[in-house]
């Protein structure tokens, strides 16, 4: 009841603006304080957002009124701002005396949602929202300072997460502020600022980096890259700008990607391969995910970030293939580099010394696609046998009653029914038995085809996936289940990176026979991954369909899809 009623008198107290001269993953995000630094060219703005439990570390900071209600004796608040600004929670220059700064904004809020990975703002949620006092810091920032420290003094012992940006690029991931830390500020390029401590450099703080793919019928190298460093090689015309606007982006990615199409060449099995080009777009990166800006904006030129991706078609699976990684200058002397196989990614770092990114076939048991063996439908004399078999076996049942009835007749004569019976029984089971579809032989035929269409779009080039798909799917269906299977694979944040399906669990089926085919009310799983951007996505998809199958050139083939429910799992 105490914390409650202090947090209510420190929200009834604080005016709406208050005016001083003085002034790897973690769970950072989820502290109990927020902090985040602006470093602009003029000033540092600092915006706080303070939870109870850590009330008494800011206690210089609050109204006097909460100031005693936390314990302390009377003293105006003008004259602890210095003392807060100066020994509580310091801003400055190399070792020169903390800056001077003025509360510019106090008020009570709702603690911002924070996603637990990346710390990105989320949407307010149905939970009870937690109430925060938050807090806007300005400090003057004379010229451009080469170095920058924060942190320290009381306010050390609370539990601050926080995060620095200089000129909108964030310099850390979130991370606790314990003692003061220092930062080396890049004026010319924000992008290369960074702590001295090595454990708060942000996880994506390279300017450029590479991968390599390698499945069976395709080898994928994708390439990630700064458009302000490419400025080092080729002239993008953005050394006097600050942004990249809309309508330059589409000339931009086309001369990007024809200088990256030289570059990084890539060896498959000892040969040199000319890529071709797959897609190349803008990206926003974070911890959480990569994904494509879609619509697009205009750029921060610091921040501005391209990713393209170069296929080389393959025969099968390769057994070596090399990257040579040739844009180095001064600046950029290590790339984060890995190659991705169905074992996983293995992490690597390219340097000018070490500059090759290879890959061995190492595999134990490689999965190659391969299509699965759907029994053929009954032909014409099948057909014919089982339309005759009650009749054949209403003969045999007759021959044989009559042979019983001839007991005087010689030996052979009485069993000659019996043979005649057996062998009419035996034509007509064994004739018509490819004619029966049992429940077992229905589900086999469906999963068989589900199967194959799926693997078809392990292939990459769409005339070899369409000659698959004809196998299973009849020719008035096949546009359109080209076209949805690879809508439902393909990840639009992504700019239509394709999953491989690793598994197609059938569930359950239900079978309506239909003339010599027949309809089936279907329900399946599709799992399978993505490897992009350095990352391997795993997606599910749970599908409830009917479906028409039909005997068509002597194979059974999909003659009719509905969609009736598809899911994101």
């Amino acid at each position: 009841m105490r914390r409650m009623a202090l947090l209510g008198l420190a929200l009834l107290a604080l005016p709406t603006a208050l005016h001083a001269d003085a002034i790897v993953r973690t769970r950072a995000m989820l502290a109990s304080t927020i902090v985040e630094y602006y470093v602009e060219e003029d000033s540092v703005s600092v915006e706080l957002e303070i939870g109870f439990p850590d009330l008494d570390a800011f206690r210089n900071l609050l109204p006097d009124a909460v100031y005693e209600r936390l314990g302390h004796a009377p003293e105006p608040l003008m004259q602890r701002f210095p003392r807060f600004f100066q020994e509580d929670f310091v801003v400055q220059i190399e070792a020169r005396e903390p800056l001077p700064a003025r509360v510019v904004e106090m008020e009570p809020r709702q603690r911002v949602r924070r996603d637990e990975i990346s710390g990105e703002p989320l949407p307010a949620g149905n939970d009870e929202e937690e109430t925060v006092i938050f807090a806007r810091l300005w400090y003057p920032l004379p010229g451009e300072p080469k170095r920058l420290s924060i942190g320290g003094g009381a306010t050390t012992d609370a539990s601050l997460g926080f995060v620095l940006y200089h000129k909108s690029i964030a310099v850390n991931d979130f991370r606790y502020l314990g003692a003061s830390q220092t930062v080396e500020l890049d004026w010319e390029d924000p992008w290369y600022s960074q702590f001295d401590l090595r454990t708060l450099r942000r996880a994506y703080f390279a300017p450029m980096s590479g991968f390599l793919y390698v499945e069976p019928y395709e080898v994928r190298k994708e390439i990630i890259l700064r458009a302000k460093d490419l400025q080092h090689w080729i002239d993008l015309d953005l050394a006097e700008r600050e942004t990249i606007p809309v309508e330059m982006q589409d000339r931009l990615k086309r001369q990007v990607a024809e200088f990256l199409r030289e570059r990084q060449p890539v060896t498959i099995d000892g040969d040199s391969i000319a890529p071709d080009l797959a897609q190349i777009n803008f990206l926003e990166r974070t911890l959480r995910s990569s994904r494509v800006i879609d619509p697009p904006l205009e750029l921060d030129l610091n921040g501005a970030i391209l990713g393209a991706i170069f296929v080389y078609p393959t025969a099968g699976l390769p057994n070596s293939v090399t990257m040579e990684w040739d844009l180095f200058n001064p600046r950029i002397q290590r790339i984060p580099a890995a190659t991705v196989d169905q074992a996983g990614a293995l992490p690597t770092y390219l340097e000018p010394d070490f500059k090759t990114l290879e890959w061995k076939n190492f595999l134990k048991n490689p999965q190659l696609p391969t299509l699965a063996l759907v029994a053929r439908p009954p032909g014409p004399v099948a057909r014919v046998m089982a339309l005759l078999r009650p009749w054949l076996l209403a003969a045999a049942l007759l021959l044989t009653g009559l042979g019983l009835r001839r007991r005087g007749a010689p030996l052979a004569a009485r069993f000659a029914p019996a043979l005649i019976a057996s062998l009419l029984a035996a034509v007509a089971f064994w004739g018509g038995r490819d004619a029966r579809l049992s429940n077992e032989n229905t589900r086999e035929i469906v999963s068989g085809l589900l199967h194959n269409i799926y693997l078809a779009f392990d292939y990459r080039n769409e005339e070899q996936i369409y000659d698959v798909l004809a196998r299973s799917i009849q020719g008035d269906l096949l546009t359109r289940i080209y076209l949805e299977t690879r809508r439902g694979l393909e990840l639009a944040n992504q700019g239509g990176a394709r999953a491989k399906v690793k598994q197609v669990e059938l569930g359950e089926v239900l079978v309506e026979r239909s003339g010599p085919g027949f309809r089936a009310l279907a329900t399946w799983v599709v799992a399978g991954s993505v490897g992009h951007w350095g990352h391997v996505h795993q997606r599910s998809n749970r599908y409830h369909a009917s479906l028409i199958v039909q005997p068509v050139d002597g194979a059974w083939k999909l003659a009719g899809l509905q969609i009736l429910e598809e899911m994101r799992l």
